[in-house]
């Protein structure tokens, strides 16, 4: 099924340029191995079936790239061996209406994450800006295992401004284990950052709020080409879908705003 979907999916339907001479109109397999954060090699497994268990974040991953309808990613689920994740797990699907707005940001740096803030899908213009997220795997997309174990991304912060920022990550998991206690993965992260970080035990045993805190909105990236720049952060939260979309804006006008188009433009760009 999914190389079929593959073939019927543009890649104008998800955000990338067709470059090159293709042999189809779908998608190449290492342009939805990316999408979905899996590897190339992983997915021609998939695909010829010699890989006959993938997790459930894979086939999450897979539906949420090939864009696939209510029905289509029910039948995912159920040829992996899966059922469909139900209330009691944290959800991760891109309603299309998030999709929809995920596309009219195409020239904005957004980032979206789940209520356990591990990352579901960055676009291009935010990889651009903060890196490449298409190689981390399992922990590694989770931003409360980056900022207390790492490795970090470019955000710069001051060591309060880093100390807020971990407790109030870590506040914000609490709750969301709290909602979910049944969620196997939340919690098998929760066990896995209490072995190996005491700045998590320490914050999760204090029971702190993260409406303690109010983060700042600004942030300052340095940028391997350009340099540092000042920005915009605001987190918009997609409260039916527990889902929290980061997005990075420049005020108009200022060095800044120009650091950033530049920083979009050197990483998006395609060399012919």
């Amino acid at each position: 099924m999914v190389r079929r979907r593959r073939d019927r999916v543009a890649p104008a339907d998800v955000g990338l340029r067709a470059t090159g001479r293709r042999r189809a109109s779908g998608l190449r397999r290492e342009e939805l191995a990316g999408l979905a954060g899996i590897s190339a090699d992983y997915l021609t497994r998939l695909e010829q079936g010699r890989a006959t268990s993938p997790s459930v974040q894979v086939v999450e991953a897979l539906a949420r790239a090939l864009r696939v309808s209510d029905a289509e990613r029910e039948l995912l689920f159920e040829l992996a061996g899966h059922a469909s994740p139900g209330r009691d797990v944290v959800p991760s699907r891109l309603a299309p209406s998030v999709q929809r707005l995920l596309d009219r940001l195409s020239n904005t740096p957004a980032v979206v994450y789940d209520a356990s803030w591990t990352l579901v899908v960055a676009n291009a213009p935010y990889e651009a800006l903060m890196g490449d997220t298409s190689s981390w795997r399992g922990i590694e997309r989770n931003a409360v295992w980056r900022h207390l174990v790492g490795p970090r991304n470019r955000t710069v912060h001051t060591p309060e401004e880093e100390a807020d920022l971990q407790a109030g990550l870590v506040a914000d998991l609490r709750l969301t284990s709290a909602r979910y206690p049944a969620d196997r993965s939340l919690a098998h992260l929760v066990a896995e950052l209490s072995a190996s970080s005491p700045r998590f035990v320490e914050l999760w045993e204090s029971g702190s709020s993260n409406a303690e805190r109010e983060p700042s909105r600004h942030k300052v990236i340095d940028h391997p080409t350009v340099g540092e720049i000042t920005l915009d952060c605001d987190t918009l939260v997609v409260a039916t879908d527990e889902l929290r979309i980061m997005v990075y804006t420049a005020e108009p006008g200022t060095s800044d705003a120009e650091r950033l188009d530049l920083a979009i433009v050197l990483g998006t760009q395609t060399l012919v």
